[in-house]
């Protein structure tokens, strides 16, 4: 999929040009010295954005004005060229498919798809809900255009109503007044969310027994649970997938709280207040779980990405994988691996610190050396 990586201005980057083999590439270096970078500007293709959460101006090398990331791409990729810039003075992102400047950049979002792997991502397990519903997110907007449409639309109307609700938490003296102007985005808001919870809940429904399957062919004898809660929406098995009826029951919610949410000023229904609830054993994995148990989760959760990617786009997406093996013992590890090839990851790039962090199913692919934001030769 990948044939070639530019990125200018990037992290330690002032120039970076590197040419990617079909199988692969295997990236050496210290920490520190831009393994991560080069992976993350390749994500940056599929995301429109850092999956480390920076912000575009922080990304950008220092003391440039703006940043460019370009990769060309072979079959089965519906384009031969995607390149993205951020410019710092005009807070301006651009999108390029096949040199063609989009007018949405949407329409470039997964132009390169592909799924990370790394140690931090254990904050899918141990971090907040707004991590496991980024997570959701993300996923089922790059293998679900309506989802995508839908999770712009509810934001955009949150936005609205939350504004409406902070007007009339400070100007409590014109109650009917304000509360009409609150009321007036919750049908885009139900619409919207209720869309958005039933995808949700298929999710879940169809991928729970496979994240339990993952789960322990990772290594945990104890069962794995994966289950969706929605705050305001419908959570019976019968109807919770069913758009219609999550959006009555969302309109019910913001009809009954509304009251409540003008005295606090923010929407307390809705997607965004939702969670993605993971148990080993019965018991949360979040509080209760130790490292391994929540790496295992993790890495359980990216397996579910990529497979829900494949299916939707037809073929395996590019592998980025950052050390990913760093914190497992060797059993684990040979599992996980195990389990990436029944994946059928045609290409892969992987960051390690030291040659001898290279798993045996990638020692043949060819290897480069990563020192001070420059790429070097054959390690």
């Amino acid at each position: 999929m990948l044939v070639h990586l530019a990125a200018r201005a990037y992290r330690n980057f002032s120039s970076l040009e590197v040419a990617v083999p079909p199988n692969g590439l295997v990236i050496i270096g210290e920490n520190g010295h831009g393994k991560t970078n080069l992976l993350e500007a390749v994500a940056y293709l599929a995301l429109l954005r850092s999956f480390r959460g920076a912000r575009d101006s922080d990304v950008i090398h220092f003391g440039a004005p703006a940043f460019h990331v370009r990769a060309t791409l072979s079959a089965p990729a519906a384009w031969h060229t995607v390149s993205v810039g951020y410019e710092r003075s005009t807070k301006k992102k651009r999108a390029m498919l096949d040199g063609v400047e989009q007018p949405r950049l949407t329409s470039a979002l997964g132009a390169l798809p592909s799924v990370e792997f790394s140690p931090a991502d254990v904050a899918l397990v141990a971090g907040t809900p707004g991590d496991r519903r980024r997570y959701l997110d993300v996923m089922l907007a790059l293998s679900s255009p309506a989802y995508l449409v839908a999770l712009q639309q509810y934001r955009a109307a949150l936005l609205r109503r939350n504004a409406a609700l902070r007007t009339a938490q400070r100007d409590v003296g014109r109650g009917q007044e304000h509360e009409a102007r609150v009321s007036v985005w919750e049908p885009a808001l139900a619409e919207h969310g209720g869309f958005i919870v039933a995808a949700r809940h298929a999710f879940v429904q169809a991928q729970a027994t496979p994240y339990a399957q993952l789960c322990q062919a990772i290594g945990e004898r104890e069962g794995a649970l994966l289950r969706y809660t929605s705050v305001g929406g419908d959570n019976s098995e019968a109807l919770g997938t069913n758009g219609s009826a999550q959006a009555e029951a969302l309109s019910r919610a913001y009809a009954q709280q509304r009251s409540t949410e003008i005295r606090r000023g923010v929407t307390l229904a809705g997607p965004h207040r939702d969670e993605l609830h993971l148990h080993l054993g019965g018991r949360d994995l979040r509080t209760f779980g130790s490292a391994g148990q929540q790496r295992s989760a993790a890495i359980a959760l990216r397996l579910l990405e990529l497979a829900t990617l494949k299916t939707a786009i037809g073929y395996a997406p590019l592998l980025l994988l950052d050390d990913p093996f760093a914190e497992l013992d060797l059993g684990r590890a040979g599992r996980v691996l195990a389990l990436l090839d029944d994946a059928g990851a045609s290409q892969v790039l992987l960051a390690v610190p030291r040659e001898e962090d290279i798993p045996e199913a990638f020692t043949r692919l060819e290897r480069r050396t990563m020192r001070d934001g420059v790429l070097g030769g054959a390690a």
